[in-house]
């Protein structure tokens, strides 16, 4: 099996790179890398796969924190001899215990009453990218969403005992999770809590767990579901789904859903905040003579008429044919860049054509040329 990369490495970051930056490195790696771009490479996949598992640690402060110090062996699910929640070095102590018996809560330790082990939670929240066409973005869709969150267990219901039975609670800790020892300090014999070796700090005991969720309550399922894509969403923005995350615990509400809109570019078009901007090639003649074009819009072809004259890189506005506003009334506008396309490969009839325009034309039909002219005479004095 082959060695795992440095997970820092994988997303390009250094280790003291902040939380957003690791998740922008995310961002632009799995947008790079993603099955939707990448249909039947089997090495982008990979790659993608990679970058969720390095993404999934470094963006987990206790995750992070044991990969850290101990590598890739301290993410292991495996990690440490004292099981779910123990510390790898045996006996947890809590300094933060000892501290509130001794000092009564002082020190910042956070003193109070623990939180019981069995009172709902919510579930976290989850990420996931979804691409869309520049139009569909510009205009609004509804798409579907693969991704994987976590789920209450349906064979147990989340108790993570086999179905039949259910978790008792532990007589070690009489279901609170915690159990009181005594310690030996420089202050003499003092009570602390640690979380209960028996139930793992849960309060409660399953003598047959559930062997779809091997006991956990919880399992990892792929996803799908269909959303709304806004009119008018931009590049890079997030959707939140509520309720869409991983599943609560001990009967919590799940937590959210973000996803991440990709916006494929477009061959013609190009977005600056709700404008829309195009080039459009003309001849020669037409940007002298004025013409009647066709140009292209989100909503269609349009005709516009070219005036004559018209200048390289003249821009000309459409006014209402940009992007709608996300969530509000009203539309951007389209601008269009003029470029002059100077002819190639003419033939000995047009070139003797251009020959004759060019001996009947004067400095008052080329503003820009006789301007440089009048500063050449200003510079050189001729």
């Amino acid at each position: 099996m082959a060695e795992k990369r440095d997970y820092y490495e994988v997303l390009g970051v250094d280790k003291n790179a902040s939380e957003a930056d690791i998740k922008k490195a995310f961002r632009q790696s799995a947008k790079k890398y993603h099955p939707d771009l990448h249909p039947g490479d089997k090495e982008a996949e990979a790659k993608f796969k990679e970058v969720n598992e390095a993404y999934e640690i470094l963006s987990d402060s206790e995750k992070k924190a044991r990969y850290d110090q101990f590598g890739h062996a301290g993410v292991d699910p495996n990690f440490g001899a004292g099981g779910p929640g123990g510390s790898p070095f045996g006996q947890d102590i809590d300094l933060g215990d000892i501290f509130n018996s001794v000092f009564g809560g002082f020190g910042g330790f956070g003193g109070g009453r623990r939180a019981n082990p069995n009172a709902p939670r919510r579930g976290t929240d989850v990420e996931a990218n979804v691409f869309v066409t520049f139009e569909e973005a510009a205009k609004g869709t509804k798409t579907q969403v693969k991704y994987k969150a976590i789920s209450t267990c349906t064979e147990c219901n989340g108790t993570g005992a086999e179905k039949g039975t259910s978790p008792k609670n532990c007589t070690v800790c009489n279901g609170t999770g915690r159990v009181t020892i005594n310690q030996r300090t420089p202050f003499g014999v003092v009570q602390t809590q640690k979380a209960c070796d028996a139930c793992h700090g849960q309060g409660k005991i399953v003598d047959k767990p559930c062997r779809h969720c091997d006991g956990k309550g919880r399992i990892r399922r792929n996803r799908t579901i269909d959303i709304n894509i806004p009119a008018g969403i931009a590049d890079e923005q997030i959707l939140n789904v509520g309720g869409h995350g991983n599943s609560g615990i001990n009967g919590g509400p799940a937590g959210d859903l973000h996803v991440y809109v990709n916006v494929r570019p477009h061959p013609v078009f190009e977005r600056r905040g709700d404008d829309v901007w195009c080039e459009m090639p003309i001849t020669f003649a037409q940007a002298t003579l004025g013409d009647e074009v066709t140009v292209p819009t989100l909503d269609g072809k349009v005709k516009y008429n070219i005036h004559e004259g018209t200048q390289p890189n003249d821009i000309f506005k459409l006014k209402g044919k940009g992007i709608p506003h996300l969530n509000g009334r009203g539309r951007g506008d389209q601008y269009v860049k003029v470029t002059v396309e100077i002819p190639r490969n003419i033939s000995n009839k047009q070139k003797e054509l251009i020959r004759e325009l060019q001996k009947l034309s004067s400095d008052k039909n080329y503003q820009k040329r006789k301007s440089f002219k009048n500063k050449l005479k200003d510079l050189f004095g001729e």
